[in-house]
């Protein structure tokens, strides 16, 4: 059996994370550069990629930013040209990317909801399209991560339809595709995270105004009440079952999706 830190070390390894700069892409960023590999993270604001690539770099990580629109196909085609110009070869890409503004159904416009499904599922198809590509014209296989939500599995809230649409498209893709690429030792697996405090759900809750007589500390523990392990999830807590993903630590899965939620779908 190999010890159990060479399954962990990614040394060598050239990992892409999209929306890589904060929250969940952060914390993911984080673990795969601790782990040894170089981190691209492909971000659509170039100043906060930059300024995560530098807080990688300080730590003795090597991280690179590269500004990227994932809705865009030619500017995934630069990313994965600059990768693999700059590193020879992707080994791991993370679907991470993702936008979630709260518009109920009626008020929606087909605009707001094909934003949506621009970033968060054909962002998640051309990422894959051409890293993929990429994997098997070097023919040493690799690992997408597709980060999912328990949305894909279960109704969010009212305001989300557009981003609940596009959560359960991205899980039926990484099934799909997980077939398509497993003759090519593509292995492709997601992860759905619960209840997460990142900045930006700290954002969308200040961005909420509270109904009349609504106190919206006393909602927010309501929602923690109601998760078995009685608190939100650390960005943390998605960066390491991603590693877990991208490492020989999951040699015999594809297709699989690892929900981590405090066990909130139990209710």
């Amino acid at each position: 059996m190999e010890a159990l830190q060479n399954l962990l070390n990614l040394s060598g390894k050239t990992a892409i994370v999209t929306g890589g700069a904060v929250g969940i892409g952060y914390g993911i960023a984080y673990r795969l550069a601790e782990a040894g590999a170089n981190v691209i993270i492909a971000n659509r604001t170039e100043g906060e990629g930059m300024a995560a690539a530098e807080a990688l770099r300080k730590l003795g990580f090597r991280a690179k930013a590269i500004r990227t629109d994932v809705s865009d196909e030619e500017s995934v085609k630069n990313l994965v040209n600059a990768v693999v110009r700059d590193f020879g070869a992707i080994d791991i890409l993370v679907n991470n990317a993702g936008i979630y503004p709260e518009i109920p159904l009626l008020q929606m416009k087909a605009a707001d909801f094909d934003k949506v499904i621009a970033v968060n599922l054909r962002g998640v198809f051309l990422c894959t399209r051409y890293v993929a590509d990429e994997m098997i014209r070097r023919k040493a296989g690799g690992r997408i991560i597709n980060i999912t939500s328990i949305d894909a599995l279960h109704p969010s809230m009212v305001g989300l339809a557009h981003y609940d649409a596009s959560k359960h498209g991205v899980w039926g893709f990484t099934k799909n595709i997980a077939l398509e690429l497993a003759p090519h030792k593509i292995w492709v697996n997601a992860v759905a995270p619960g209840g997460i405090l990142t900045p930006g759900v700290q954002k969308l809750n200040q961005a909420m105004p509270p109904a009349p007589g609504m106190d919206m500390e006393k909602v927010m523990q309501a929602f923690i009440n109601n998760i078995p392990m009685g608190k939100l999830g650390d960005p943390d807590d998605i960066g390491k079952a991603v590693l877990f993903l991208a490492s020989e630590m999951s040699t015999y899965m594809t297709g699989s999706q690892i929900v981590i939620d405090g066990g909130i779908l139990l209710k």
